[in-house]
């Protein structure tokens, strides 16, 4: 019958089978989690390992792509959040986080800019929060509409922006601070037309083979 044990040590750990023991060592990038079950398999991302104690990791092994072999890094800079990269055995993988969102290096996911350390949320989301929006506490946010797209508006929790969207055919409406039909919202419907007829004209032709 065959036995597994691993045990650990810092970033390499011992795999015992029938009492016989190699060393192995987790791929770049990853880190041994001496929490997980003998079946499992044992590195793990950095976020989900515990390794207090152990401090010592093995050289980086870059390349072209990545800075380890394995891993989520973002891209850009605190302007610019919405986009990171996920490298597997050292190839980069480019992702783009749902709009509004930004990637959060602390947590490996999408987050809201305004809770992404490494984050301007008004450089990003190119909205500065009114000096009024400071005095709405609790559920009674602040609505605003985006200046550059009238189906999208901002709302202000602790005087950073959260962006979000209507929807297609809606848009925020300034009367009942809430969205609304697109033909009842002044001077929307042409603009929501005018883009509408653009994004047709730029699909690309089928072709036949």
């Amino acid at each position: 019958m065959m036995l597994t044990t691993l045990i650990t040590f810092t970033f390499s750990y011992i795999e015992c089978i029938d009492g016989i023991g190699e060393e192995r060592l987790c791929p770049d990038g990853l880190l041994f989690n001496a929490a997980l079950g003998p079946h499992a398999f044992p590195c793990q991302y950095p976020i989900d390992v515990d390794c207090v104690g152990r401090t010592t990791t093995q050289p980086a092994q870059p390349t072209e792509d990545c800075p380890h072999q394995y891993g989520y890094y973002r891209i850009g800079d605190e302007a610019n959040c919405g986009q990171f990269k996920n490298c597997v055995d050292g190839r980069g993988f480019i992702f783009d986080c749902p709009e509004g969102l930004a990637f959060n290096d602390e947590t490996y996911r999408c987050d809201w800019p305004d809770q992404v350390s490494t984050c301007d949320a008004e450089a990003y989301l190119g909205f500065t929060c009114p000096e009024s929006a400071k005095y709405f506490l609790g559920s009674e946010y602040r609505f605003y509409r985006s200046p550059a797209d009238c189906q999208r508006y901002f709302i202000c929790i602790d005087s950073k922006p959260r962006l979000y969207n209507c929807g297609d055919g809606q848009a925020f409406n300034d009367l009942i601070n809430a969205c609304d039909g697109i033909e009842n919202v002044t001077g929307c419907a042409p603009q929501y037309e005018a883009k509408f007829d653009q994004s047709r004209n730029t699909k690309p032709k089928s072709s036949r083979f």
